[in-house]
């Protein structure tokens, strides 16, 4: 168990972001004036066309799930959770089967290169080092080729999907991808089950096709899992995710306890142990209208949604309820969605098997209550 971090507050905010102000609008134009490559990028990573106008802006696929001879069991997190969460808002006829959410395709060694390096990247083609990154030690003594078909596809896939979801959002308004939230991966390092940094990588992306011309390029980085997320502050603090603001509300007293990451945080928010509902709702709405006011505003969100404050949970050591978490997802969309900034969710950790239920409910809450449609997100 990490250490916790001394002589920091309960919210502790860094001077560049300046409350007060009024987001702006992303201004699609300036996607014309974005390098090449990296348009390119954005526009192959999903299969169809580029009409969206029929589909949810949530971003699926069957094959985000992984599962290898039971492997995967060895790990506490559930490696088939967003395969029930699809299941269940069609059951629920939120969307009615595939056709109606955007499938993505894996990312490929060039799109991860905007943010990866090359010696890390190459690092995977171990299998000891895979085992280490996913947590599941036999992992070390499988082929890499299968290791990298059954293990690290499906998270590459993920990938591609964190970033379709940052085009998605700046059409849509929003979108979702069942998956993703790889928070403990940075360029040159992964760790927690997070083998690609999915998050840095949507930002990149935001930044380079719709912002490239903007002396504004801010994207928030709303960080609500359990977990301190290391990977992503890691890239702010070595300038390889650039404008890039963060919030993050963690139990300090878990892992990572990553001291160097957590000093790029703009508001950081330190939870103890087995934090209750009260306390955990009262500092998001006390620090996030911040966050959305602050000067330069951000120009999307990124949100983190880790389910692993779940009361219960092996591995977050929170005390939040099922309900506390379908009120957390509210707060942060009304909030988000009442400036106009385009929002991208995530859905990172979570590890008991009733977390892809909380995860379904949360996301029907939001489309009863009609603050998400197909279509666009409420500002009521």
């Amino acid at each position: 168990m990490a250490e916790s971090m001394e002589g920091v507050t309960e919210s502790e905010a860094v001077p560049a972001v300046r409350p007060t102000g009024e987001a702006t609008t992303p201004d699609l134009s300036a996607a014309s004036a974005a390098s090449a490559q990296t348009t390119t990028t954005l526009n192959r990573l999903h299969r169809g066309g580029d009409n969206f106008s029929a589909q949810w802006p949530i971003v699926y696929s069957s094959s985000y799930n992984i599962g290898f001879m039971g492997m995967e069991k060895l790990h506490p997190f559930d490696s088939k959770k967003w395969g029930r969460v699809f299941s269940t808002l069609r059951e629920e006829k939120m969307v009615s089967g595939a056709e109606d959410v955007v499938e993505p395709i894996e990312a490929t060694e060039q799109d991860l290169m905007q943010i990866h390096t090359k010696e890390y990247l190459n690092s995977l083609n171990w299998s000891v080092n895979v085992a280490r990154i996913t947590e599941i030690p036999p992992v070390a003594i499988i082929p890499n080729f299968i290791v990298n078909r059954v293990v690290l596809k499906p998270l590459r896939l993920q990938t591609g999907g964190t970033v379709l979801a940052g085009r998605l959002a700046i059409e849509k308004g929003f979108a979702i991808n069942i998956g993703g939230g790889f928070h403990h991966c940075s360029g040159d390092d992964g760790g927690g089950f997070c083998a690609y940094a999915d998050i840095s990588l949507c930002i990149k992306a935001m930044q380079d096709n719709f912002f490239a011309n903007d002396e504004n390029k801010t994207v928030l980085v709303l960080d609500l899992d359990a977990h301190q997320g290391n990977g992503h502050e890691n890239d702010v603090r070595t300038h390889r995710a650039k404008d890039t603001v963060v919030m993050d509300m963690y139990n300090e007293h878990i892992y990572p306890g990553d001291r160097p990451a957590a000093r790029v945080i703009h508001r950081r928010l330190p939870l103890g142990m087995y934090t209750e509902d009260a306390q955990y709702l009262r500092l998001l709405e006390h620090n996030l209208p911040d966050m959305l006011d602050a000067q330069p505003p951000p120009r999307a969100v990124v949100y983190v949604a880790g389910t692993d404050v779940l009361e219960g949970d092996p591995l977050g050591c929170l005390s939040i309820t099922a309900d506390g978490i379908v009120r957390r997802d509210e707060i942060v969309f009304r909030a988000v969605a009442q400036r106009k900034i385009p929002l991208v969710m995530v859905t990172a950790g979570g590890y008991q098997p009733q977390t892809a239920g909380v995860i379904a409910n949360s996301l029907l809450n939001l489309w009863r209550k009609e603050i998400i449609d197909r279509n666009v997100i409420s500002n009521a």
